[in-house]
């Protein structure tokens, strides 16, 4: 006779099967020992035991991103709790899917102290819900041990529909070790994904304006991605005949060489890239929010000319817009807007307009990506955005890459090429140091433990550096590439702009040392290389990436090396500090050469240079 009578635990591990997780991050604590119990027990998924709780939510992202099943991460009470919330708030600001369920103290604890509103409950609980409500698409705790499925269902719908995110549900010890009868009755959740209807005279709106423009540009983001219609983009783009570009989180949806790929604008960006867009009569901006680091920081001073068509699912990120007779807002998701598109939009009509593209093409031959003498390799060090640029010839055809922040993210995503099948992915919201190594971790067993490419900082991976021990104890193949910079490159640049060069913590002169990279390989059983000119790279770049095992490339760079091109600050002619247009990168330019490429006039800043 079957039995039934299942622990709640034990529900939770049938609905993870249910749902095909085979994987799941976890750190196990007396508040969330139940949980762990069950999934052994159950076992069909597996717990890839980590050694930060803050890795676990960073891992569940990259895990999603490579499996497109929601990434999980289990967690005990108060401490571990709170380690969680950086990961947490990173997948927030993303867009990314993710169930966080926490440990917390029995449930009597948390009904008396809550009532009596003290800080701590029962040994070392805190209110984990009400910490994470404004950084969760839905958070709650489960008092019924009858509402499981409910709660679960509940979590995963809320998680993926809409604008994807993380979700918490809190679980006291004793509900998780609470019996339940006949578990199969149990209430279920069903939610239904609702769009308004676009209002019509909106859409013959955007059609004519489409239809007018002279010099369009359309600009992918990670919406693109996660509304799953890469194939509806590529179709569109081949029938418009549209130069494009690519936010840094959806660089991989395009091959970077495709003839229409005109880069990555921003403050960050690639000077021809800026160029282009600064000079368009129409932008649209599709499943990317047009953060800061896009659009400049003065918003009047974005695509002064332009019109913006601007899609997106979220109603609050058009809020922040200041002038809102610039835009044309289109609230649904990607996948909605583009088959709109394609259905009503006459495609011959507009691809006769190709001066505009021809000018873009120009643009990109006077300004290549790969700017020189910028990045060229200078007093014997290597340049991190050359370095990135030749290794983007040796990735494989699959080739996964996961970047941590500063170095790692700036050259990584502004000078890589990649192919079609190569990913790319990072934190590009929260920008959180330590992402690498739990982000490479989540993505190799996304990907059944294939290898992943992390580039990494020596400021960045001391973050998360305990996750080399999980790295090591399930054998990934792992190739970490370590910009070594003495500490901390961007936060130097800053103390060179605001305070003369007067260096505090960003350094070994300033107390920031990093260790030996070569012991510290050997204590987790990795193999270590150094690679620090061209010669170096020649030589070994290949046996790095045929090693079975994981590596730790040391590439030494130079401490002082500058990221550019990027959106600087200047002397006017009369000594006053301008902040120039987004076209108007550094090193600047000569004026007169600036002048050529724009089909606008130039800003009054850039005048004043």
């Amino acid at each position: 006779m079957i039995n039934n009578n299942k622990k709640v635990s034990d529900l939770i591990a049938i609905f993870l099967k249910e749902k095909k997780i085979k994987h799941v991050f976890g750190i196990i604590g007396s508040a969330n020992s139940h949980i762990f119990d069950s999934i052994e027990r159950l076992n069909y998924t597996k717990i890839i035991y980590m050694h930060h709780e803050q890795s676990l939510t960073m891992a569940m992202q990259t895990y999603y991103r490579t499996t497109k099943k929601i990434g999980v991460a289990l967690v005990t009470a108060g401490g571990a709790s709170a380690n969680a919330i950086t990961g947490v708030i990173s997948a927030w600001a993303d867009s990314i899917p993710g169930l966080i369920i926490s440990g917390q103290e029995n449930l009597r604890f948390v009904k008396k102290y809550k009532k009596n509103k003290m800080r701590m409950w029962g040994i070392q609980g805190f209110d984990s819900v009400k910490m994470v409500k404004d950084v969760t698409k839905y958070s709650n705790r489960l008092n019924d041990p009858k509402k499981i499925f409910y709660e679960l269902d509940t979590c995963f719908y809320e998680s993926l529909n809409s604008r994807p995110g993380p979700v918490w549900l809190d679980i006291p010890i004793d509900i998780q070790g609470s019996y339940i009868k006949n578990y199969k009755s149990l209430k279920r959740f069903k939610g239904k994904n609702k769009f308004k209807q676009i209002d019509k005279n909106l859409k013959n709106k955007i059609k004519k304006i489409i239809l007018s423009s002279k010099r369009p540009v359309i600009w992918l983001g990670n919406g693109v991605k996660i509304s799953n219609c890469a194939g509806l983009a590529h179709k569109f783009i081949s029938k418009l005949n549209l130069p494009f570009f690519l936010s840094w989180s959806a660089i991989d949806v395009f091959d970077s060489t495709h003839k229409l790929n005109f880069g990555r604008p921003g403050v960050y960006g690639n000077r021809a890239s800026n160029i282009i867009l600064q000079n368009s009569d129409l932008i649209i901006s599709l499943g990317t929010r047009l953060s800061i680091p896009m659009m400049g920081y003065v918003e009047k001073e974005f695509a002064r000319n332009a019109k913006i068509i601007y899609v997106d699912i979220d109603k609050t990120e058009y809020s922040k817009f200041e002038n809102k007779k610039k835009f044309l807002f289109y609230n649904d998701d990607a996948k909605n807007f583009l088959t709109f598109l394609l259905k009503e939009l006459k495609f011959k009509k507009y691809q006769k307009k190709n001066n505009w593209l021809k000018y873009c093409k120009k643009t990109l031959n006077n300004f290549p990506h790969l700017e020189f003498p910028t990045h060229d390799d200078k007093k014997n060090y290597l340049n991190s955005y050359k370095f990135i640029h030749n290794l983007s010839s040796y990735l494989k055809k699959d080739s996964c890459i996961v970047t941590d922040m500063g170095t790692a993210l700036l050259s990584g995503h502004q000078k890589i090429i990649l192919k079609k099948n190569q990913r790319i992915m990072t934190s590009t919201g929260l920008g959180e140091m330590g992402y690498g190594l739990p982000g490479a971790i989540g993505a190799s067993f996304g990907l059944n433990k294939k290898e992943v490419i992390c580039l990494n900082c020596d400021g960045g991976i001391m973050m998360n550096l305990q996750e080399l021990q999980t790295i090591d104890e399930y054998k990934l193949p792992i190739k970490i590439f370590v910009f070594n910079n003495d500490g901390y490159l961007m936060i130097k640049h800053t103390q060179k702009n605001l305070f003369k060069g007067n260096y505090v913590g960003v350094n070994k002169k300033t107390n920031i040392s990093c260790p030996n990279l070569m012991k510290l390989s050997s204590t987790f059983n990795m193999s270590y290389y150094s690679i620090k000119n061209q010669l170096d790279f020649q030589n070994k770049i290949k046996k790095i990436l045929n090693e079975k095992k994981p590596v730790i490339c040391e590439v030494i760079m130079d401490p002082e090396q500058y990221f550019h091109p990027k959106l600087g600050t200047h002397l006017s002619k009369e000594g006053k500090i301008i902040s120039p247009p987004l076209e108007d990168l550094s090193p600047i330019i000569s004026r007169n050469k600036l002048k050529k490429a724009m089909l606008i006039p130039l800003h009054k800043k850039s005048k004043e240079i």
